[in-house]
């Protein structure tokens, strides 16, 4: 119980404080400082995670990289769905507080389709979450990497929101993109993309990976 309410504060602080960001530097395109500032805070969220309570439960903090742990043998099923409930519920409470204290008008860094369009936001969604969980089965594919992985994760993190915030608004993380049930509108009806997608890219990592791994 103790891994699975882990996940769920872990996923909770990213959502809260990624999103959250978001929301008070006004973050766009036309805004590099808040920018850059969110792609920085979800990074940070990762390392704060990894570093504070992550050895309970290997601080997934994401449902696409629970699949991609399922997938390489790393989890078992059981476990699987236990780290993706509590994962959609610390995704889901950090999106009643944001709506809460901002309100749902300000999108609460929801998800939006890149150019209106579905395909271009689930392949652009598919590269980013495939980029992201590659480094993740890297860094933590030896047990000498270990001391660097949340670092190495945040880093990634960032890296990936630094491209994907101004396309898709960056998902690769189909909890954090629950957000849109409290935003409402054209999120809440294109959030099946961001739930797909993600997953997609997850297991487009893992065969990726094991092909050039083994």
């Amino acid at each position: 119980m103790k891994k699975y309410v882990a996940e769920l504060i872990d996923t909770f602080v990213l959502t809260f404080f990624g999103c959250g960001t978001a929301v008070v530097t006004q973050c766009s395109t036309d805004n590099y400082p808040g920018y850059l500032l969110t792609a920085i805070a979800f990074g940070l969220s990762i390392v704060a995670m990894a570093y504070s309570i992550g050895n309970v439960s290997g601080c997934h903090i994401n449902p696409a990289v629970s699949l991609a742990m399922l997938l390489k043998g790393k989890l078992e099923a059981a476990d699987f769905i236990g780290y993706v409930v509590a994962q959609c519920i610390g995704g889901l409470a950090a999106g009643a507080l944001l709506a809460a204290i901002f309100g749902a008008d300000t999108g609460i860094g929801s998800n939006g389709l890149y150019q209106d369009s579905i395909p271009l936001s689930i392949i652009i969604e598919i590269i980013l979450t495939c980029v992201f969980i590659m480094a993740i089965l890297g860094v933590t594919s030896k047990a000498e990497f270990s001391s660097v992985a949340g670092l190495v994760i945040g880093l990634s993190l960032t890296f990936v929101h630094i491209l994907g915030i101004g396309l898709t608004g960056t998902s690769v993380n189909p909890a954090r993109s629950l957000v849109a049930v409290f935003a409402g509108g054209t999120a809440l009806t294109s959030l099946w993309v961001f739930i797909v997608a993600p997953l997609i890219g997850a297991a487009v990592a893992v065969i990726l990976y094991s092909f050039i791994d083994d």
